[in-house]
C-alpha cells in the first residue's frame, strides 16, 4: 500500500504541545500527521541516559511541571502522576499573607482563561477585579512590588527567581519581560515532579496521539512549508512531501518564518540559562547544623539568588562577562521519585541533581573558537557558586561512570538551539506574552494565529505559551477545528 501523503492537518515538530494538538484533532475525526526531526517525539520533554554504562534516565531539558491543566491531562487520557515535593524551597521563605493573597487571586482568575479564547486587556483587568494586583503585576516593574512588600534581600531574590527562569532581564525592566515570566511561573500552582521523568509524560502523550489515530513520523527534517492559504505542502530533507489543509507549527516562530521562506522576525530571542544534569554518589553536606540534605535538596535549593546578587549577575552578563558568582538553583528528582534510577543505583544511595543557572545568556557563548572555553568557565564558576553554600565541594560527591568520568552534563543556550531548534536557546521559543489580546482583532481568537489562514503556531512561542503545559497545543487544536467546522 502506498504511503499516504495528504492529510487534513500536518504538524511540524513533535514536542509535547504537538502531541496534545494531534490527539485533540484526531479525536475529532481529522487525519493528522506529526513530523519530528529527532529520533523520538517529546521535544524538550524527554528523558535520556546521558552517562554511558549508568542506568539512570534523567529529564534532560525540562524537568518540572506546573501549568499543565489537570482537566486537560484527564481529557487526553494521560495518567502520568505529578507528585508534589514535600518541601518546596530551601532556604525556607516565611509566610507573607498579602503577597500570598495576591498570587492566589492571580492564579484563581487567570489560569482558567489560558484554555479559553483570548480576552481583551480590559476584560482581564475586570476579571482580576483588584487594582492593586493589576498594577503590581501588569503595569509596574516587579521590582517596585518586591521592594515595597518584602524587607529582606533573600526573600526578594527568592521571589524574583520565578521572573527570571529562561528570561534575561533585570527586576526593573521597563518592558516587563520579568513580570510576564513571573506570571506564567505562579498561576499554575506548585511545580511538581513527573513520576518516571519527563520521558514518561511524553510517552503517554505519544500513545494518546496514536490511539486517537494520528500518524507520527520521526527522523523527518522539515525544510519548507508552502501555502496558498487554502492548502499547504510540507517538504522534508529526504524529498518526501505531504499535502495538508492546515499546518501546525510546533517549532519556534523564528524557525517557522524560515520554513515559509519569509524574513525572520526582528525579535529573535535569547536564552539565558545553563543546565547541569548530574548523578551523585551521595548528597553533599550542608554547613548549617540540624538541616538534613534530604530535606534541603527535595525542593528548589536556591544558590546565591539574593536580590542584590541577581542584579549583580545581570550587570556582569550584560557586559559580556560570565558572572563571578552565578545564581542558580538545584533540586533532587530522585528524592521524590526514585523510579528514574535502577534498583542497583538506588541500593548504592545514588541521587540525581538538576541545576538551572540564571543570567547565562547565549551571547556569553557566542563566537567560534572560544565557545568551549566559555562553557568550561561557566561550569566552573557555577560549581564554585554552589560550593560556596555547601560544607564540601559538589564535585567530590559526583558519581563516576564505568569510564571513570564524572557524571555531569552541561547544556548552554547555543547547544539547546542546535539540539532542539530553540532560537538563541530560548526555552520559551521567544519572550513570553501577556495572556490576553493586545489588539482588537485578536480578541476571541486563540493566540496561535499567523499571517496565513491555514498555518498556526502550536508550540511554546504561541501567546499563552512556554513551559510544559500542553496549553498551546490545546488552543491550536481548538482554532483549527473551529476553522474547519
Amino acid at each position: 500500500m502506498a504511503e499516504r501523503t495528504k492529510f487534513d492537518v500536518v504538524i511540524v515538530g513533535g514536542g509535547h504541545n504537538a502531541l496534545v494538538a494531534a490527539t485533540v484533532i484526531a479525536r475529532a475525526g481529522r487525519s493528522v500527521l506529526v513530523l519530528e526531526r529527532r529520533a523520538e517525539p517529546g521535544g524538550a520533554a524527554v528523558s535520556v541516559s546521558p552517562f554511558p554504562g549508568v542506568d539512570a534516565r534523567l529529564s534532560r531539558y525540562s524537568y518540572l511541571v506546573s501549568l499543565f491543566p489537570p482537566g486537560l491531562l484527564r481529557g487526553l487520557g494521560v495518567g502520568v502522576e505529578l507528585r508534589r515535593r514535600r518541601i518546596a524551597t530551601y532556604p525556607p521563605v516565611g509566610s507573607h499573607p498579602e503577597w500570598e493573597s495576591l498570587v492566589a487571586r492571580l492564579a484563581e482568575r487567570v489560569f482558567p482563561t489560558l484554555t479559553e479564547p483570548l480576552r481583551s486587556r480590559d476584560e482581564m483587568r475586570r476579571l482580576i477585579d483588584d487594582d492593586h494586583t493589576w498594577t503590581a503585576l501588569f503595569e509596574a516593574p516587579l521590582s517596585e512590588t518586591l521592594e515595597r512588600m518584602f524587607v529582606d534581600d533573600l526573600t526578594r531574590g527568592t521571589v524574583l527567581t520565578d521572573a527570571l527562569i529562561g528570561t534575561f532581564a533585570p527586576a526593573d525592566d521597563p518592558h516587563l519581560r520579568q513580570n510576564r515570566c513571573f506570571l506564567y511561573h505562579v498561576v499554575g500552582g506548585s511545580w511538581d515532579v513527573p513520576v518516571g521523568g519527563m520521558g514518561a509524560l511524553s510517552s503517554a502523550l505519544t500513545n494518546a496521539a496514536r490511539r486517537a489515530g494520528a500518524k507520527l513520523v520521526t527522523h523527518a527534517n522539515v525544510v519548507s512549508i508552502a501555502t496558498d492559504e487554502r492548502t499547504a505542502e510540507v517538504a522534508c530533507a529526504d524529498g518526501r512531501t505531504y499535502g495538508a489543509r492546515h499546518v501546525l507549527a510546533g517549532v519556534a516562530p523564528h524557525v517557522l518564518s524560515g520554513l515559509l521562506g519569509e524574513p525572520a522576525p526582528d525579535d529573535k530571542s535569547e536564552g539565558a540559562q545553563l543546565k547541569l544534569n548530574m548523578l551523585l554518589r551521595r548528597l553533599p553536606r550542608l554547613p548549617v547544623s540540624g538541616v538534613k540534605p534530604d530535606d534541603a535538596f527535595t525542593g528548589t535549593f536556591h544558590v546565591n539568588e539574593g536580590y542584590e546578587q541577581l542584579e549583580q549577575a545581570y550587570r556582569e552578563a550584560s557586559a559580556g562577562e560570565i558572572p563571578a558568582l552565578p545564581p542558580c538553583e538545584i533540586y533532587c528528582h530522585s528524592l521524590t521519585d526514585p523510579s528514574i534510577l535502577s534498583a542497583e543505583l538506588r541500593a548504592q544511595g545514588v541521587q540525581t541533581m538538576t541545576l538551572f543557572g540564571l543570567h547565562m545568556p547565549a551571547r556569553l557563548f557566542a563566537g567560534e573558537g572560544d565557545s568551549a572555553s566559555r562553557k568550561l568557565q561557566a561550569v566552573e564558576a557555577t560549581l564554585t557558586s554552589v560550593d560556596s553554600v555547601l560544607a564540601e565541594p559538589l564535585e567530590d560527591c559526583l558519581l563516576r561512570g564505568p569510564d571513570g568520568m564524572p557524571c555531569l552534563e552541561a547544556l548552554t543556550p547555543p547547544e539547546l538551539e542546535a539540539e532542539l531548534g530553540m532560537p538563541g536557546g530560548h526555552i520559551f521559543h521567544r519572550d513570553l506574552a501577556w495572556p490576553f489580546a493586545e489588539s482588537e482583532e485578536d480578541v476571541s481568537r486563540w493566540g496561535v494565529e499567523t499571517s496565513h489562514a491555514n498555518v498556526w503556531v502550536c508550540g511554546a512561542g504561541a501567546r499563552r505559551g512556554g513551559g510544559v503545559s500542553g496549553i498551546p497545543g490545546h488552543n491550536a487544536a481548538r482554532a483549527v477545528l473551529e476553522a474547519t467546522g
